[in-house]
C-alpha cells in the first residue's frame, strides 16, 4: 500500500482543537469531568506524602533511633495512609461511577447532534461519510474526542506529579556537600547542578519524544489504517451475519474472506505496511524511547548517591530523592508523550469537532400551526424547484399545485420521478431550491418547525420498527394509550396477530432486547408501521407504498377499508401499482421531476395517449395476460 505524506498540524491549531474539543466533553458531562480529573490529582500527588514519612522514619532508624519518635512517625505514618486510602476509595467509587459506560456517552454526542441536523445534511451521503470515518478511525486507532479524554487525565496527572516531585527533590539540589568532602565539593558548583538537571531534562525528553515520533507513523497512516480496517471488519465478521448465511453458503462468499483474512502482505500481515514499519522506524524509534529512559534512572541514581556519599544528606533522605525523581521522571515522559500524543490526534478531533458544528440552514420558524375554522388545511405549491446541494440537474421542476382537507390523493410516476421529493418538500424535511410552499396562504417557513413536523403522518417505503414492545411501536414512546394503540392496529388489519400474542401490546418486537421477542413478516411490519401513523392521529396522512409487502388478499382488504382506517384526514398515497389508485378521488402523475397530469382516474385514462394511460394500460395488460394463462 502506497504510503501517504501528511503533516502535523501546528502547535497552535492544535491548542485551539483541544481546548474547543474539552470545553465541548465538559459542557457535556461536567460530573465526568470533576470525577476523572480529581482524581487524577489526587492520584498524583498522596504518593508523596508515603515518600516524605517514610524517608522520615528510615532516618530516624539510621541516626538516633528514638522509640518514642519512630512509635509517633509510624502511627503517624499509618493513619495517613489509611485516610489516603479511604479518600482515594472514594474517588474511585465516584469516579467509576461517573464514567461508567463512557464509550457510549461519547456516542451519544454524536447521536444528538444527528437528531438535530437538517433531515437535508443527514439525507446527504458526504455527512455519512464523515461520520463513518470519524467511527472508524475511533475504532481503528481509537483516534478522535475518545481518545482525547484519557490524554488529558494523563497529562494533568503528569503535571500534578512533577509539582509533587519538585516539591520532594528541591532540597536534593540546595544541600551542600559538606567542605571535608574534597573533590566531591565540585557537585555544589552551580555549573555542574545545571549541567545535572540540563542532562536529566534531555535524557527525560528525548525518551517519550522518540515514543512519539514512533506513534507518529500510526497517525500519519491513519487514513489507510481505516480503510483496511473497515475491510478486515467486514470481511472477517461476514458469517456472523444472519441476513447474509444463505448467499455466503450459495455463492461460496466464504473463499472471499479467506483471501482477505490470510493475506500476509494486508495492511496488518506480517509481510504489511505495518510489519515493515515496526522492523524499522517504529521499532528502532521504541526501542531507543526505552533504552533513553533507563539511562534517566542511572543518571538519577548516580547523582543522588554521591551526594550522599558526600555526606550532603543521610539514607533516608535518598530514598526520598530515588523515589521523588522516579516518579518525575514518569510525569515528565507522560507529559510529553500525552502532549505529542494530542498533537497526533488533534487532525482526527478536528474532523469530529467540523462535524458538530455543521450549522442548520433550515429556518426554524416561531408561528404557530393553528387549527383552521372548520378543520380545513389548504396547501399550496408555487413553482417549487428542487435540487439536490451540488447538483446541476433539478429533482423537481416548476411545480404548481392546492390541494385541501379530507382529500384522498394518490401519487403516480415511474422511478425518479420525484414523487419521493415532493412528499419530503411537503413535510419540509426539504426546503425548496425556488419558488414556496404555503399552509393557509402562509409560507411553511415561517411555522414552527416541531410543529409544523406535527401535523403529519407519515409511513415511508424504508420505515424502521424498533426493538421494543408493540405498544411502545405504534405509539412511538414508553408510555402511551393501550385502548388506542390497540385499535389502531385492529383498524390497520393486525388484529389477528394481535390476538395471537400472549403478551398483547407488552410483546418484543425481535429478539435483540428479549428472548421472548417475536419476528414479524414484512406485511406484519407495514401494518404495525401504519398503527404508527394513525395512533399520532395527525391531519396528514402520507403512505409511500403502504401495501407492498402485503400478500393480495390482505392488500385488499387495506383498500376496501381505506376511507374507514383514514376517516375525515387527507390522504396522500404514493404507489407503483395504479390498481390502487381507483380509490382515491384525485390522481397526481409525476414524470421526469414535473407534475404532467391531475385528475380522476376516469378522466386520465378518457385520453388514451397520455402517461398515465400508458402505465395503467402496461400493468393492466399484464394482469389480463397472467388471467388469460
Amino acid at each position: 500500500m502506497k504510503h501517504k505524506e501528511k503533516k502535523l498540524l501546528p502547535w497552535r491549531e492544535v491548542y485551539a482543537i483541544n481546548r474547543e474539543a474539552l470545553c465541548l466533553l465538559y459542557r457535556e458531562y461536567p460530573r465526568m469531568f470533576q470525577s476523572r480529573f480529581l482524581f487524577a490529582v489526587w492520584e498524583a500527588l498522596s504518593p508523596y506524602v508515603g515518600i516524605y514519612l517514610s524517608a522520615l522514619i528510615i532516618d530516624e532508624l539510621a541516626t538516633d533511633r528514638d522509640p518514642a519518635a519512630l512509635i509517633k512517625l509510624v502511627l503517624v505514618t499509618l493513619l495517613t495512609e489509611a485516610l489516603i486510602a479511604l479518600i482515594s476509595s472514594y474517588f474511585v467509587t465516584w469516579r467509576d461511577s461517573e464514567t461508567a459506560g463512557f464509550y457510549y456517552k461519547y456516542q451519544q454526542i454524536f447521536t444528538k447532534k444527528l437528531l438535530d441536523m437538517d433531515f437535508a445534511s443527514i439525507d446527504d451521503s458526504k455527512t455519512h461519510e464523515r461520520l463513518s470515518a470519524i467511527i472508524e478511525y475511533q475504532n481503528s486507532g481509537g483516534w478522535g474526542l475518545f481518545r482525547l479524554f484519557i490524554s488529558t487525565q494523563l497529562l494533568l496527572q503528569a503535571v500534578m506529579t512533577l509539582v509533587g516531585g519538585i516539591a520532594l527533590t528541591v532540597t536534593l539540589f540546595t544541600r551542600k556537600v559538606p567542605p571535608e568532602a574534597g573533590r566531591l565539593t565540585v557537585l555544589n558548583h552551580p555549573l555542574f547542578l545545571a549541567a545535572i538537571i540540563l542532562v536529566m531534562v534531555a535524557v527525560t525528553y528525548l525518551a517519550p519524544a522518540l515514543s512519539n515520533k514512533a506513534w507518529s507513523y500510526f497517525s500519519l497512516n491513519a487514513e489507510e489504517h481505516r480503510v483496511s480496517n473497515r475491510l478486515f471488519g467486514f470481511f472477517s465478521w461476514l458469517g456472523y451475519k444472519q441476513e447474509l448465511a444463505a448467499d455466503v453458503r450459495i455463492y461460496r462468499q466464504d473463499i472471499i474472506c479467506e483471501k482477505y483474512n490470510k493475506d500476509k502482505t494486508g495492511m496488518f500481515g506480517s509481510k504489511g505496511f505495518y510489519a515493515k514499519l515496526s522492523r524499522g522506524p517504529i521499532g528502532l524509534f521504541a526501542a531507543a524511547s526505552s533504552a533513553v529512559s533507563v539511562a534517566f534512572t542511572g543518571v538519577a541514581y548516580i547523582f543522588v548517591c554521591l551526594k550522599a556519599w558526600a555526606g550532603a544528606f543521610g539514607v533516608g533522605a535518598v530514598t526520598q530523592y530515588i523515589a521523588a525523581i522516579t516518579k518525575m521522571s514518569w510525569g515528565v515522559s507522560t507529559l510529553i508523550e500525552e502532549l505529542g500524543d494530542m498533537r497526533n490526534n488533534a487532525s482526527f478531533m478536528k474532523m469530529s469537532l467540523e462535524f458538530l458544528a455543521m450549522p442548520h440552514t433550515m429556518r426554524q420558524g416561531e408561528r404557530p400551526v393553528e387549527m383552521p375554522k372548520g378543520c380545513a388545511y389548504e396547501v399550496e405549491f408555487k413553482n417549487v424547484s428542487f435540487r439536490y446541494s451540488g447538483s446541476e440537474e433539478y429533482v423537481l421542476k416548476n411545480m404548481n399545485l392546492k390541494f385541501r382537507s379530507g382529500e384522498r390523493i394518490a401519487v403516480v410516476g415511474q422511478n425518479g420521478s420525484g414523487k419521493t421529493t415532493f412528499i419530503k418538500l411537503l413535510c419540509r424535511l426539504y426546503d425548496p431550491t425556488e419558488g414556496e410552499i404555503l399552509l393557509n396562504g402562509i409560507n411553511i417557513r415561517e411555522y414552527d418547525y416541531l410543529e409544523y413536523l406535527g401535523i403529519f403522518s407519515v409511513v415511508f417505503q424504508d420505515f424502521r420498527l424498533f426493538a421494543f414492545t408493540l405498544g411502545q411501536n405504534v405509539a412511538a414512546g414508553a408510555r402511551y394509550d393501550r385502548n388506542r394503540a390497540e385499535a389502531c392496529l385492529r383498524r390497520a388489519g393486525f388484529g389477528e396477530r394481535l390476538n395471537a400474542l400472549d403478551l398483547g401490546l407488552d410483546t418484543y418486537l425481535y429478539k435483540e432486547l428479549s428472548e421472548e421477542g417475536v419476528d414479524i413478516s414484512g406485511g406484519e411490519a407495514q401494518k404495525i408501521a401504519l398503527a404508527r401513523a394513525l395512533y399520532k392521529d395527525a391531519p396528514f396522512v402520507i403512505l409511500d407504498e403502504p401495501t407492498a409487502a402485503l400478500d393480495p388478499i390482505a392488500e385488499a382488504e387495506v383498500y376496501n377499508h381505506f376511507n374507514e382506517i383514514v376517516g375525515d384526514k387527507t390522504a396522500i398515497y404514493i404507489s407503483h401499482r395504479l390498481s390502487s389508485c381507483r380509490f382515491c378521488n384525485d390522481i397526481l402523475v409525476f414524470h421526469e421531476g414535473r407534475l404532467i397530469q391531475r385528475g380522476s382516474h376516469e378522466q386520465l385514462l378518457a385520453d388514451g395517449g397520455n402517461k398515465y394511460a400508458q402505465l395503467w394500460n402496461a400493468q393492466a395488460q399484464y394482469y389480463k395476460r397472467r388471467t388469460r394463462e
